[in-house]
């Protein structure tokens, strides 16, 4: 099983510790094999808006950049964790700019979608989302906001499956952990 983690953090992890850590640990221990991209060290532009991706090079950004990588590692996987830490209850900076360059991912065609207007699958599989969300602490606004991004996020990514989780900076570690581990158990769909 293949799991995806998208770490929108500021800077890449340092020592042992922190929602990095816990987040992968929380993964693997549920049998996942992870990788990470630490978003934050790769060269990725913000999305153009040009729509070559559907149109001149169909299923990749027309920008050569890193962003192409995260688009087919996101394709690649049976689960996309997206970490991040939350601004007003959406994605950090990092975040926001690899998830805008997900667009090659799905069609420029359009359907129906339990009653809404959503673009088409371009594949067959998409992966699970996790949105993972860190704050410093109690947000309860903030935490309905990131919560329903993830899920308007995973209806147009077209996730089989979605949950979203906030963990407090200020938690202790295995509470934070422990949150992890049940928002897994969500998105996979239920105990394995």
């Amino acid at each position: 099983m293949r799991a995806l983690v998208m770490d929108g953090c500021e800077t890449a992890p340092a020592g042992t510790t922190g929602p990095h850590v816990l987040l992968r640990d929380a993964m693997e221990g549920r049998g996942w094999q992870v990788e990470t991209l630490h978003l934050c060290e790769m060269d990725i532009a913000p999305c153009a808006g040009c729509f070559g991706c559907w149109t001149r090079t169909p299923g990749e950004c027309v920008v050569a950049d890193a962003a192409r990588d995260v688009a087919r590692a996101y394709v690649g996987s049976e689960l996309v964790a997206l970490l991040t830490p939350m601004r007003f209850g959406g994605y950090g900076y990092h975040l926001k700019k690899a998830v805008d360059r997900l667009i090659p991912n799905i069609s420029p065609l359009f359907t129906v979608l339990h009653g809404e207007v959503h673009h088409a699958r371009r594949y067959l599989r998409y992966p699970a989302v996790l949105g993972v969300g860190i704050l410093p602490g109690p947000d309860t606004e903030g935490e309905a906001i990131f919560s329903r991004l993830v899920e308007r996020n995973a209806i147009n990514m077209r996730a089989p499956r979605h949950a979203a989780v906030t963990i407090q900076t200020s938690s202790e570690a295995e509470e934070s952990l422990n949150a992890l581990r049940a928002a897994l158990v969500r998105v996979e769909g239920g105990e394995r």
